[in-house]
């Protein structure tokens, strides 16, 4: 009798806790999940009903909403990029950190490569004319992924 008391109390216990939080990604999209953890410009969660962790982008997230306090946490502003001055406003992210983004434009191209200068100044100026590329596109988000050979690859992401 005490195992059918513990057993009917742990399946009441899961379906109070079943779902506690929605998430609202910046394209409109919900999903309701419970929140696990937020770290590493990543939101960790989990399914109702699986254990498997899941991850997204928190730049793919607007609000993160407690479902049972009606309490919202914004996550991150919706970035706007509407022309090629608005270079600023584009975000390059390592590969890891664009779960939740859509993958728009895929392009190559060779490394900036000026004699005297650092790796990192060489690098930093090969950014630059990704993002106000990506900018005069209107792409928000890009991975950039340096070759050995001293090519490139960038990957543009929208929401």
């Amino acid at each position: 009798m005490k195992n059918i008391i513990i057993t009917l109390s742990f399946l009441f216990a899961n379906i109070a806790i079943g779902q506690t939080h929605q998430i609202t990604k910046h394209n409109g999209e919900q999903l309701d999940v419970n929140f696990i953890k937020q770290e590493n410009d990543l939101i960790y969660y989990a399914f109702n009903g699986s254990s498997e962790e899941h991850k997204i982008s928190k730049y793919a997230v607007s609000q993160l909403t407690n479902k049972q306090t009606k309490e919202s946490k914004k996550v991150s502003d919706k970035v706007v990029v509407d022309s090629k001055s608005d270079y600023k406003l584009v975000t390059v992210l390592p590969q890891e950190k664009t779960v939740g983004l859509k993958q728009v434009a895929n392009f190559t191209g060779v490394s900036t490569k000026t004699k005297g200068e650092s790796p990192i100044a060489n690098k930093n100026q090969t950014a630059m004319r990704v993002k106000t590329k990506l900018a005069s596109s209107g792409y928000p988000f890009v991975s950039i992924v340096e070759k050995a050979d001293g090519k490139y690859e960038a990957v543009a992401y929208v929401y």
